[in-house]
């Protein structure tokens, strides 16, 4: 049983960003000299979004299906919750590029179904995250919060809620979605911020002492 709250803090400090990218891309009123700030705040929220759903599917999953007593019902209410967040990041998409399937919606009404569908993906996140943190040891806990960080940085950057998510056909599945995904991003000039780079441990005594840079603490620093 685990100790440590790593990767339960590591799940709110991502959905607090998610929480704070839609807020932006809700006001998405641009000026007139710079037209494309709405999108810009879309697109992000869009990315980062997919990003970490994708990486979950990737990191968590796995696990909480193998190691809960009952992994199998958590991963499957997890997935249709997923899945429903997904569609309505597409309906985001589609809506923003003007897609005539979208006349029938404002954004009033995109925004409010996207938020409910956050609201619930991010309770059934939690509730794998609580679970996994009470019952896998530490160091366990420790791999799987970098995991979902790295897996990140190479995860799909749109929504696919009709491609494979778990098992073998969902690992080939996100791989071949990056590649698809990286190559319509740099062609409709979509805006996909970069991930903030995973924080580095201080060096300990003896790095220290190879790169000829002794660090003091305040206490040895104070006598």
């Amino acid at each position: 049983m685990g100790t440590t709250d790593v990767l339960r803090s590591s799940i709110q400090h991502s959905q607090g960003r998610l929480s704070g990218r839609l807020a932006e891309a809700r006001s998405m009123e641009a000026s007139r000299d710079r037209p494309r700030d709405g999108h810009e705040r879309i697109d992000a929220f869009l990315a980062t979004t997919s990003m970490h759903l994708h990486a979950v599917d990737a990191v968590l999953l796995p696990p909480a299906r193998r190691k809960l007593a009952d992994g199998g019902p958590l991963v499957h209410d997890y997935l249709r919750s997923s899945k429903a967040l997904e569609v309505e990041l597409a309906h985001v998409k589609a809506h923003e590029y003007g897609s005539v399937y979208e006349t029938s919606y404002g954004w009033l009404d995109v925004w409010s179904d996207v938020e409910v569908a956050m609201a619930d993906h991010q309770r059934h996140e939690a509730v794998i995250g609580i679970r996994l943190s009470d019952t896998l040891p530490d160091d366990d806990l420790d791999v799987l919060a970098r995991r979902l960080w790295a897996a990140e940085l190479a995860a799909p950057s749109r929504p696919h809620p009709y491609t494979p998510h778990t098992g073998p056909f969902g690992v080939v599945a996100r791989r071949v979605m990056h590649a698809v995904d990286r190559f319509w991003d740099t062609a409709e000039g979509r805006m996909v911020p970069e991930a903030t780079p995973e924080p580095k441990k201080p060096p300990g005594r003896f790095a220290q002492y190879v790169m000829g840079d002794p660090r003091f603490d305040e206490e040895s620093e104070a006598r």
